[in-house]
């Protein structure tokens, strides 16, 4: 019986102890719920052939944007005797950005930077392509859901070659060839790059999913920075190179006491056109995919350009007293660069509004302020791409809130598992209308700053080694003959 007594007391020991640690681990689950269940692996890249093919239309309406659109639209708002001038150094803006993209500007953009820069620019593991199979994904805004890397190279390519050759619009008709092809290596390098690096690398869906470091991702992005298509990468970097350029550059001989009409708004308009078309690839192409964001990206692209050419076009009617072709194709433009950061975050009613809001301030920037500081910005690239890009990455704060019809954001962090994997079904995250203003100001501002000091220094190096603009002479003259011994017209 005593041998009975001491076996039972063992028991009852081992049944406190079992007890009192199970307790402690309940607490810690408690205190501590990935503790209950391990983060399941990161999801295998799948792809799409529709993806792949929307990606590849997506990328060739980009650079039909560039050439001809922007050639065409820029060279229709010249004078005759810089046309061909004008739309050579586009083409030429084309070609070499392609080429150093491919080089270099890829892997300066999307990869992992070196220490304390990582979040300003990335580095040169994919230089030359160095790693990039035709096989190989890259992932895009779903969970385990992927394109392939050399078709997200292309498109990247484009945006850089459309930014580089918009900020040209500033000191145009005064440049040096020389100049452009310069300017086309530096400026994408030491400005562009960095700040698409800032805005747009991160971690991607499934590295948030199963909480790999961000220490890496951009700036920006870390932040928590919004730019659906390139608001701050694209329209305000390429609006305040064009200011800086037109401030360094000076005023054209003749400016403000001889007319300098545009020479064809026939053609202005067929590439205003042209750019409302190949913006479609822009905005909705930037979702990487063929799903709803693209179709909403799609929506928002129609009604806040169309918005923004109504409200230019009636502020024109009532302050000048005609409504001018020029200003109706510079306010669709307005629209197009105020919608882009908004494009697949926005509800087509809050987009609407903020179209109508940004072609009336672009007006009014294009208008009295460019009279009233008399800084002669050629092709108004401050006014509707700084001011319009700035409009809209503000606004974009506004509209993406889903209480006012917008699309929300991706809580990449509370996707659904299931048996120990995840499904893709992600939920937004809670909206915070003012913090999220607050962060886009901030994105407003670092983007602003790194392109106003990026550029100063591009346009002080090119004046050293080269000079940046032509003779009084060949000004008068006009560029195509001088440059390239050629006319646009041969009448």
């Amino acid at each position: 019986m005593h041998s009975n007594q001491g076996g039972t007391d063992v028991n009852r020991l081992a049944v406190a102890f079992a007890a009192v640690m199970g307790g402690l681990a309940i607490a810690a689950l408690t205190v501590n719920p990935a503790l209950a269940q391990a983060t399941p692996p990161a999801p295998e890249l799948t792809f799409n052939k529709a993806d792949d093919a929307w990606m590849m239309v997506s990328s060739l309406l980009v650079l039909m944007m560039t050439v001809p659109g922007l050639a065409l639209f820029y060279g229709g708002m010249v004078r005759a005797k810089n046309m061909l001038s004008m739309i050579t150094q586009v083409l030429a803006i084309q070609c070499i950005v392609c080429v150093i993209y491919f080089l270099w500007g890829y892997s300066l953009s999307f990869t992992d930077g070196f220490g304390a820069l990582a979040p300003f620019i990335g580095g040169l593991d994919k230089a030359f392509l160095s790693g990039i199979s035709i096989s190989g994904l890259v992932e895009t805004f779903s969970l385990g859901v992927g394109i392939h890397e050399l078709v997200l190279v292309c498109f990247q390519m484009t945006f850089a070659a459309i930014t580089t050759a918009l900020a040209i619009g500033g000191f145009a008709e005064r440049a040096k060839f020389s100049a452009i092809v310069l300017f086309a290596i530096l400026w994408p390098t030491l400005v562009y790059f960095p700040v698409a690096h800032m805005v747009w690398y991160w971690p991607g869906p499934s590295g948030i999913a199963t909480g790999a470091s961000t220490e890496t991702a951009g700036f920006l992005w870390q932040l928590g920075a919004l730019d659906f298509a390139g608001g701050t990468v694209v329209h305000i970097n390429a609006g305040i190179a064009g200011f800086i350029g037109a401030l360094m550059f000076g005023r054209r001989i003749g400016f403000g006491v001889e007319p300098m009409p545009p020479h064809s708004l026939t053609l202005t308009m067929v590439g205003a056109a042209l750019l409302w078309v190949g913006w479609f690839g822009f905005n909705a192409g930037s979702n990487l995919e063929a799903n709803e964001y693209a179709v909403l990206a799609m929506a928002n692209t129609f009604v806040a350009t169309a918005a923004a050419g109504f409200s230019w076009m009636m502020a024109e009617w009532l302050f000048k007293g005609k409504p001018s072709l020029l200003g109706l194709a510079s306010g669709v433009v307005a629209g197009l660069v105020a919608v882009t950061p908004a494009s697949g975050f926005g509800g087509p009613m809050g987009t609407l509004v903020l179209g109508l809001v940004g072609g009336a301030v672009c007006f009014f920037f294009c208008t009295a302020v460019k009279n009233t500081f008399g800084y002669d910005d050629t092709l108004d690239v401050f006014g509707v791409h700084a001011v319009g890009g700035i409009v809209g990455a503000l606004g974009t704060g506004i509209v993406a809130n889903p209480a006012l019809g917008g699309a929300g954001v991706v809580d990449y962090a509370a996707c659904e598992v299931v048996n120990g994997a995840f499904t893709g079904v992600c939920t937004n995250a809670p909206y915070d209308t003012v913090a999220q203003v607050m962060i886009q100001a901030q994105a407003v501002l670092t983007t602003i700053i790194w392109s106003g000091i990026g550029s100063v220094v591009v346009y002080v190096v090119i004046a050293a080694v080269n000079g940046l603009r032509v003779s009084q002479e060949t000004e008068r003259d006009g560029l195509d003959i001088a440059d390239h011994g050629e006319r646009a017209y041969n009448l």
